[in-house]
């Protein structure tokens, strides 16, 4: 079965960092596109940012500048370096991992992590 896992959410003040961390097993990892996504109450789940097998990195709008993805297929791990975060950026934070061939979707989903950004 697989099982993504984030770390790293928590409380923090406008202005600080924080680093989200998923780990996964090396199938997902050598084989699956990945990303970050986040979903704030009474809002629908958004893209914050994606991250090819190869490396390739994708970031919406509102994250461009402030978080950076990462991941080291070596050691199963992805990141996303969050700074300058900014109340709107508190959300429950999830770690994806897709795989598409052809027309059919391979997805997982972590279990979410929450990230608070308050005074």
């Amino acid at each position: 079965q697989v099982q993504l896992v984030e770390s790293g959410g928590g409380l923090v003040q406008p202005g600080g960092s924080l680093r989200l961390s998923c780990t996964a097993s090396r199938t997902i990892f050598g084989v699956y596109d990945m990303g970050w996504y986040r979903q704030a109450p009474g809002k629908q789940r958004e893209l914050v940012a994606a991250i090819t097998l190869r490396g390739r990195t994708n970031y919406a709008d509102f994250v461009k500048g402030r978080f950076t993805i990462a991941r080291d297929n070596a050691e199963n791990i992805m990141s996303l370096q969050m700074n300058s975060l900014e109340p709107e950026d508190t959300a429950v934070y999830y770690c994806n991992a897709v795989l598409r061939v052809g027309r059919q979707t391979d997805e997982y989903w972590g279990q979410g992590t929450q990230v608070t950004v308050s005074a």
